[in-house]
């Protein structure tokens, strides 16, 4: 199934696939969208379409991405670690022996090269054209999330900038603090691209803000790619088509044809404004500081667009699954770097950066410090706090199963390290901001080369047994047993009964 061609498409599957709740009754994007969104998303409930939002005319499309059948769908995979193998095939490109490996490293390259952007005249958001006094970002609901921001922020957003001295483009998601009808905070985060790009500029850097695109680009937006790789490239390679663009209306960047709506104008040197406290996803408000002005110059959109947002907060919200598609998608490059890594997990209640759970093939002493130095010097992976290392066999996904792990095979004097590095920008807990404590855990088993005595033989049924039970279990009727809070049966299948009384 291939991914979605835009908003509308997304809009139309969510709904033929029961995904979708459709809300009529006048909702104010201040506060109530949230607590709305806030109960849906823990309660496992639908992308939600605020069809009369109070004070605009335009809907808004919200919980889009609230769960991991609707991450899935908007990749168009039926798994999320589908999506990753297709990059792993390429990553793992090797010079070919013979015909056939020629002919398959020909489509793949081809793959790739289908997947760069490509150049259009028209676009749907030139439907309504705004520029100078007439831009008004009252037009559209954009959202006051929580109690203690000071104003209505964007979300959601794909901000476009260009390296001034490389040409290279950036595709970020950064928030966007309501001043004004024309003007915004553009909260560009000591380590992000973003900023990098607004740090090399003299003068004037130019922006374009793309507003409810397809939910494959609006991820991409979120991906923490390196700065020389093209989010809009990353799109294309999983949607398995080119994204295309359009030349903005009054700056020379480049945006997505299929956006709702687009924000065109510039941010300039020394123009600075405190933003924020915002109520953030490391569940805290994040504190005010100074942040660049964006100051939009035209607005296009769509005749009746379609606005896009999300709500960020104390974990879990719908980002989780936006984390959780990262997660998947980029294991087979962290597993090019580090090679012995079997698969990791970021815990949603991690907030992103302050967990990462990682198995590893062990096979020599010191191998689990080795890696937890290599995550943190592996791009924004930098920035994770505390890295357990379990033994390849442990399936990281299961946290009961990493915690039993950590409480079994850890001495804290031997197997716990402490080390400082940088943090992330929105980490409240250092006493120094961006900079603080990480602690590795070492939660394999241990061999005698590694200074412990014997280690001991962990319990597991001979796999007689267990075949012979998996041959009965029908039998036993175990498949409806269930069981009370006090450990009791609380209902035995009758052929268990009957088993129990020989």
């Amino acid at each position: 199934m291939a991914p979605p061609a835009d908003l509308r498409d997304w809009i139309a599957l969510l709904e033929r696939e029961g995904e979708l709740a459709r809300v009529a009754t006048e909702v104010d994007p201040h506060l109530e969208v949230t607590e709305i969104v806030d109960r849906t998303v823990r309660s496992g409930g639908p992308a939600l379409l605020f069809e009369n939002p109070k004070g605009s005319d335009h809907p808004l499309l919200i919980n889009q991405f609230g769960t991991e059948r609707r991450m899935c769908l908007a990749l168009g995979v039926d798994r999320l670690d589908d999506a990753a193998a297709k990059l792993e095939s390429v990553l793992e490109m090797q010079p070919p022996q013979g015909l056939a490996e020629k002919v398959k490293g020909l489509k793949k390259l081809k793959s790739i090269a289908d997947s760069m952007p490509k150049k259009v005249r028209s676009a749907a958001h030139h439907d309504v054209v705004l520029r100078g006094d007439d831009v008004d970002l009252g037009l559209i609901p954009i959202q006051h999330c929580w109690p203690g921001d000071p104003a209505p922020f964007i979300t959601l957003p794909a901000v476009i900038t260009h390296d001034p001295k490389t040409g290279t483009r950036n595709v970020g998601m950064y928030r966007m603090q309501k001043l004004g009808p024309r003007s915004t905070a553009m909260h560009w985060q000591l380590h992000k691209d973003g900023r990098m790009d607004y740090l090399a500029t003299e003068g004037r850097l130019e922006v374009a803000v793309a507003l409810g695109l397809d939910p494959v680009s609006t991820y991409s937006a979120s991906a923490p790619l390196p700065k020389h790789i093209d989010e809009f490239m990353l799109a294309g390679f999983l949607k398995g088509e080119p994204v295309e663009l359009v030349k903005g209306k009054t700056v020379d960047v480049d945006v997505p044809a299929n956006a709702e709506i687009v924000l065109e104008g510039y941010v300039e040197q020394g123009d600075l404004t405190m933003e924020g406290p915002f109520g953030d996803h490391t569940g805290y408000y994040s504190a005010a500081e100074p942040f660049p002005v964006f100051h939009v110059n035209a607005m296009t959109m769509r005749a009746d667009a379609i606005y896009s947002s999300i709500v960020v907060g104390k974990p879990p919200q719908e980002d989780a699954w936006l984390g959780k598609a990262t997660e998947r998608i980029f294991l087979p490059a962290i597993r090019m770097s580090v090679p012995e890594i079997v698969d990791y997990d970021l815990p949603v209640a991690g907030a992103f950066h302050n967990c990462v759970l990682v198995s590893i093939r062990k096979s020599f002493p010191g191998q689990a410090q080795k890696v937890m130095h290599a995550i943190w010097g592996l791009g924004l992976l930098s920035l994770t706090k505390t890295v357990v290392i379990v033994d390849e066999h442990v399936n990281v996904h299961d946290y009961e199963e990493v915690f039993f792990r950590v409480t079994a095979n850890v001495d804290p004097k031997r197997d716990v390290m402490l080390s400082e590095g940088p943090l992330d920008h929105l980490d409240h807990a250092p006493t120094r901001q961006f900079y603080g404590g990480k602690m590795g855990i070492d939660a394999t088993h241990k061999g005698t080369d590694e200074g412990t005595r014997e280690w001991p033989e962990e319990i597991v049924m001979s796999d007689e047994v267990r075949a012979l039970v998996d041959r009965r279990w029908a039998e036993y009727g175990l498949e409806g047993a269930t069981v009370s809070s006090d450990g009791r049966a609380a209902r035995l299948p009758r052929p268990l009964r009957q088993l129990l009384r020989r």
